[in-house]
């Protein structure tokens, strides 16, 4: 990596993830009232419809655009930090980052032990970052 990086820790990244989920909310929750027939309906069910897919689907799609395009999300990118390959420190590809969110599911699975791991990495890396070969990096 170059001198124009260093790791991003665990702190910033919770705040990148939570700047992210804001951005993400605001988008997501008024298109899917109006795909829904009723919020009321969507607060009492137990088992997931179309909408809740259509969900998913445009996280992932929005949250892998955005680290193949601008190497970050929104909240990533504010707080000045990129996600990149851990080997060339280029921009990911497609197949990184499917690999990337899909490695959110092991990493959060058993009590988050996936994501705090970062604190602890020489790396500052979590499980979904090093089943994708990718690392979050600060700007200086």
């Amino acid at each position: 990596m170059s001198d124009k990086y260093e790791y991003a820790g665990f702190w910033i990244r919770v705040g990148a993830a939570i700047l992210d989920t804001i951005i993400i909310l605001a988008i997501l929750i008024p298109l899917m009232m109006l795909l829904s027939p009723s919020v009321t309906d969507n607060l009492t069910r137990t088992s997931w419809s179309w909408t809740d897919w259509i969900g998913q689907i445009l996280s992932a799609v929005f949250y892998i655009f955005c680290w193949v395009k601008f190497a970050g999300t929104p909240g990533k990118r504010l707080l000045r930090l990129k996600v990149l390959d851990e080997q060339t420190g280029n921009h990911v590809s497609v197949g990184q980052g499917i690999i990337r969110y899909i490695g959110y599911i092991p990493a959060t699975l058993v009590l988050f032990i996936g994501l705090i791991w970062i604190a602890f990495d020489r790396k500052k890396q979590g499980w979904h970052d090093k089943m994708a070969k990718t690392v979050v990096v600060r700007e200086l």
